[in-house]
């Protein structure tokens, strides 16, 4: 699904020399080389704080801390998504309201989450899902009439560009009141580890969320100014991200052009949607996900790994059907788009390394299988 080793290579003398940089001043944790990257990442985004932390469930957990919400307060979040940004809620003694997302673009329905809202609801977490933002003008101006926070879980997004009104862009992850990302080794910016990073224009909020994920500590050494947690990206995973970082709208593009391909290939097809380009943000495919209707999709799946072609079902269980989330279903305890997707969504191969060949034999394969 993955290519990191031909990436690897590509980039292999710049990594390894900045790796080496960091092994010989011994500066693992903290330091100037992951204060280098948080200000080369601040400048991308065009946001003003970046804050590195351990992964991106942390993120969102420290994110929520340092909102101060009380707890019982219910959080909307997307049910059709990895089960982080509901754990991460869950974690805290806060409530995840599952809410479910729209058919075409996979994120957060506005009109059900509205809904939902009710006398406890504090925040809503959108998942900018498969490399596709969520629609924020929108989603910010019931967030403010409300007023609900806003985190932003942009793990599989981050280098999207949100299209405003105004005809302005924005960075997702960079609109809401904060905004948390993931360098998990296979997003579109991965490290060689684990890691992850928040971002906010709110200088107070920064503070908090630095001192939190250094065990709450932030003006002087072994003195605390509230309780926190370990979360911090090590320097290694740092330099590899700043070198990484400037390949990331190239990345971005490939993906792109290997979506394009895709598109072309299997467009108009009976039992075959493509991923929907939602006019309000840009996709950059940190997944390709077909859904596939009419059709026997695990099947489909079956007859691709025989012809030597990954794909992976993100996500084949609905989270309001996972044992730990069923008391967070909404009030209807109703799905339907969340469900109709989970049975039939496939995603292929989606990576920088990607050509034409390949692109070609997959799409062979998959076409095939409804030809047999």
């Amino acid at each position: 699904m993955v290519d990191l080793s031909s990436q690897y290579q590509k980039l292999k003398p710049r990594i390894d020399a900045a790796m080496q940089q960091v092994i010989d001043a011994c500066a693992f944790i903290k330091g100037p080389f992951v204060e280098k990257f948080e200000a080369e990442l601040a400048h991308y985004l065009g946001v003003k704080h970046v804050i590195g932390c351990a992964n991106g469930t942390e993120a969102l957990m420290v994110a929520l801390m340092a909102l101060g919400l009380p707890r019982g307060s219910e959080v909307l979040t997307p049910d059709f998504t990895f089960v982080a940004s509901a754990e991460a809620i869950a974690l805290l003694g806060l409530v995840p309201i599952l809410v479910d997302v729209d058919s075409e673009t996979f994120n957060i329905d506005l009109a059900k989450a509205r809904a939902l809202v009710g006398p406890n609801t504090r925040a809503i977490m959108p998942v900018h899902l498969f490399g596709q933002a969520a629609p924020m003008h929108e989603l910010l101006e019931m967030a403010q009439e409300l007023d609900l926070k806003v985190i932003e879980d942009c793990a599989q997004s981050l280098g999207a560009d949100v299209l405003l009104p105004d005809g302005s862009r924005r960075k997702a992850g960079t609109l809401g009141h904060i905004g948390c990302t993931s360098f998990y080794p296979s997003k579109n910016l991965g490290a060689y580890g684990d890691g992850g990073a928040i971002f906010t224009n709110d200088d107070g909020l920064a503070w908090k969320i630095r001192s939190i994920s250094n065990h709450g500590m932030a003006r002087e050494r072994y003195f605390y100014d509230s309780v926190g947690v370990n979360s911090r990206l090590d320097a290694l995973q740092a330099v590899v991200l700043s070198e990484k970082l400037k390949e990331l709208d190239q990345y971005n593009q490939s993906r792109q052009q290997a979506a394009d391909h895709y598109d072309r290939a299997f467009a108009n097809h009976p039992q075959l949607r493509v991923p929907a380009r939602h006019p309000a943000s840009t996709h950059i495919f940190h997944q390709y996900t077909l859904v596939v209707s009419g059709a026997d999709r695990d099947a489909l799946k079956e007859h691709l790994q025989r012809a030597g072609v990954p794909s992976m079902v993100y996500y084949p269980k609905p989270l309001h059907e996972q044992e730990p989330y069923r008391v967070s279903i909404n009030a209807s305890g109703e799905f339907p788009v969340t469900d109709e997707l989970c049975r039939g969504v496939l995603s292929l191969p989606m990576h920088t390394e990607l050509d034409q060949e390949q692109l070609d034999y997959i799409c062979q394969q998959v076409l095939s299988f409804f030809k047999d």
